[in-house]
């Protein structure tokens, strides 16, 4: 394993071994195993292990608990460096997708999933304190926009190659997960070997860190992960269920949000530099929010596959506007807190995603409209939350009930 090296001098490096490209290589490999398992998940467990809506339900619970004790991290950094921890996670995710269709049972599929979910939720929560560490505040947006256009972009050659290759050549669940999972896990073991350990300036904490003025970004993670749930359970499942979409059909409406990520992702990082994280969070819970009716209308009205299809994607779209929650956090906290918060606020966000997965699944199989209702209130209580944010927020001005900083003195 490489030698530390101080972030400052990372700059000497070539380009291909600098901080910012080791980003953009876990950037590219996380959503190939994950994206993968998500566009084939919904036909896999209906035609493998003949899952109803309580059965999907208790699966992203399963698959959120890792998120709830992501908490963990905190204790891990004290023996493993965030960079060793995040590769190694990375790795396991990309194990752990590519025996997936090794165990087509409840049990299962429970199991494995499991232990794809440590991987992924360890893997974002050193991921995005690293972010954090080595990106310039300035720079953020905008380098946060590409790294999801990056993610987009490397997706998206895997689900061309699953929409033109599943039926002309016959391909299985095993043969996808295999390919897509061992991909991300060689990607992570050749970064853990090639990149050295970078030495941000400032020591993170390590320790759990509660703030009193970090409450709004608590309360705004909260929300996000108990409203985030139910497009990611449910919105997909519906287009298999109620529209009978088939792998290459769901795979080819993922192509269509990976497109519109590559094309938009940047301008979006722009535009949150910009207009700031207040403006474009009330963007996003605003345009969620009718998002959301109009599912539910999809089952009061009727209303047809091509909505649906179209409100997927304007769903997934408005979702990468939460680049704009880690630049909030950016701005307000010590720079020593990255990666412990980053730890509590995966906690946080995940402490709905732990029960209501599984509960929406008994309201799902009595009324699906009533469980996108409940999206919707909860995106009109972030929509209230996110007033609360100032246009500039800085440490000691987090919210507008906050004073701002006063003004140095000539």
């Amino acid at each position: 394993m490489s030698k530390t090296m101080p972030l400052d001098d990372a700059r000497t490096l070539p380009l291909w071994r600098r901080p910012v490209t080791l980003l953009f290589l876990m950037a590219a490999a996380m959503p190939v195993a994950f994206a993968t398992w998500s566009a084939l998940l919904n036909n896999f467990v209906i035609e493998a292990a003949q899952f109803d809506g309580s059965d999907i339900g208790w699966l992203h619970t399963v698959r959120e608990i890792p998120g709830f004790l992501a908490i963990g991290v905190i204790a891990l950094i004290i023996f493993i460096r965030e960079q060793v921890l995040g590769l190694v996670s990375l790795a396991m995710l990309g194990v752990a997708t590519a025996l997936t269709a090794q165990f087509p049972s409840l049990g299962g599929i429970l199991s494995i999933t499991l232990l794809s979910s440590i991987g992924f939720h360890y893997y974002e929560t050193v991921n995005q304190s690293l972010q954090l560490q080595w990106i310039d505040k300035l720079r953020a947006p905008k380098v946060l926009g590409w790294l999801l256009a990056a993610g987009s972009a490397a997706t998206l050659v895997a689900y061309v190659l699953i929409v033109m290759t599943w039926d002309a050549l016959g391909l299985t669940y095993n043969t996808v997960y295999m390919l897509a999972g061992g991909f991300t896990a060689v990607v992570a073991v050749f970064c853990l070997f090639a990149y050295p350990q970078f030495e941000a300036p400032n020591p993170q904490v390590k320790r759990m860190v509660l703030r009193r003025r970090y409450w709004l970004y608590y309360a705004l993670q909260f929300m996000a992960g108990a409203r985030r749930q139910i497009f990611v359970v449910f919105a997909g499942f519906m287009m298999v269920e109620k529209f009978g979409f088939e792998v290459h059909e769901v795979t080819a409406l993922f192509l269509i949000n990976l497109v519109a990520n590559m094309v938009f992702a940047p301008i979006l990082g722009h535009a949150v530099h910009r207009y700031g994280e207040r403006l474009t969070l009330i963007f996003e819970y605003a345009g969620l929010a009718v998002v959301f009716l109009a599912y539910g209308g999809i089952y009061w009205f009727g209303w047809g596959v091509v909505l649906a299809a179209v409100l997927y994607v304007i769903d997934h779209m408005l979702f990468a506007l939460a680049l704009a929650l880690k630049t909030y956090f950016q701005k307000i906290a010590d720079p020593g807190d990255f990666a412990p918060t980053a730890a509590v606020a995966f906690t946080i966000n995940h402490i709905a995603a732990v029960f209501l997965p599984a509960l929406l699944g008994y309201l799902w199989l009595i009324s699906p409209a009533a469980v996108f209702l409940l999206a919707a209130a909860m995106a009109m209580t972030s929509l209230m939350l996110a007033l609360l944010i100032p246009r500039h927020p800085e440490p000691g001005h987090e919210t507008i009930l906050s004073p701002p900083a006063p003004a140095p003195a000539e």
